[in-house]
C-alpha cells in the first residue's frame, strides 16, 4: 500500500443499495451510496463484457472524477488572504495539509488459500495527523485486504479517514463495518453477492485484467 504507484488506483486518484436483507442490513449510515446518473450510466458501460480494454480504461478515469466530486464534497476549508487583480479579499481554501490518496496495491495481496491479507509494503507521509486519507480500491470484496490497509493507515493517526471503491459487495460491506464502522464507504454500486471463486456477481469482470488487457 501507497500514497500513489498503482496505474488503477491512479486512474480514481486523478479523476478522483440493496438486493437482499443482507445486503440492506450493511448500508448503514457510513455507507454512502453515489447515485449520479452520469456515475451510474458509465459503470453500465464498463459492465458491459465487450467494452475494450481502452474504453475500459477511459470510463474508470472519467466515473474517477465524477466520485471525487461527491466524496470531497464535506472538505473543511478555511480562508485565506489572497489578492484579485482589483482588490484583497478572504478566499476558501481546503483546509489542512495536502489530502493523502492512499492506493491499496499488490503491496498488500491476500493468500489464496485463506484469503488473509499479507502487507510488504506500507509508506505514509509523517504528518499524517495534519491530513486527510482517502483509501482508494476498485473493488471491496471479502474486505480483507480494506480492513489491513486502514489498521495500518490508523496507527499513522490522520485527521479523517475515508474510503472508496467502484463496487462493494454485500460480504465486504459487513467485514469492514464490523472492523471500522468510523470509517465512511463511498462506493457507485453494491452488488448482489460474491461468487466461489470471489468474484462479484454480477459484477464487471477482473478490474485489472480489463483495465490492461490481461488475463
Amino acid at each position: 500500500m501507497g500514497c500513489g504507484g498503482c496505474n488503477t488506483m491512479s486512474q480514481m486518484a486523478r479523476g478522483m443499495l440493496a438486493a437482499t436483507h443482507a445486503q440492506g442490513a450493511a448500508m448503514t449510515a457510513t455507507v454512502h451510496h453515489i447515485t449520479h446518473p452520469l456515475i451510474q450510466h458509465k459503470l453500465t458501460l464498463m459492465r458491459q463484457k465487450d467494452r475494450s480494454t481502452n474504453s475500459f480504461r477511459q470510463l474508470l478515469g472519467e466515473i474517477s472524477m465524477l466520485m471525487a466530486y461527491e466524496v470531497t464534497r464535506d472538505m473543511p476549508t478555511q480562508l485565506i488572504e489572497i489578492e484579485t487583480p482589483l482588490e484583497n479579499m478572504q478566499a476558501p481554501v481546503i483546509d489542512g495539509k495536502k489530502t493523502v490518496f492512499v492506493s491499496i496495491m499488490r503491496a498488500v495481496y491476500r493468500d489464496p488459500k485463506t484469503l488473509t491479507a499479507i502487507e510488504y509494503y506500507f509508506k505514509m507521509p509523517h504528518d499524517m495527523h495534519e491530513r486527510d486519507a482517502i483509501v482508494l480500491d476498485p473493488m471491496l470484496a471479502t474486505g480483507n485486504s480494506a480492513v489491513a490497509a486502514v489498521d495500518r493507515l490508523k496507527e499513522t493517526k490522520p485527521r479523517s479517514i475515508s474510503f472508496v471503491c467502484l463496487l462493494a459487495a454485500p460480504e465486504g460491506l459487513a467485514n469492514f463495518h464490523a472492523n471500522h464502522p468510523d470509517v465512511p464507504i463511498n462506493t457507485a454500486a453494491v452488488d448482489r453477492q460474491l461468487n466461489e471463486h470471489g468474484y462479484f456477481v454480477p459484477g464487471l469482470g477482473d478490474a485489472g485484467d480489463r483495465l490492461f488487457g490481461t488475463k
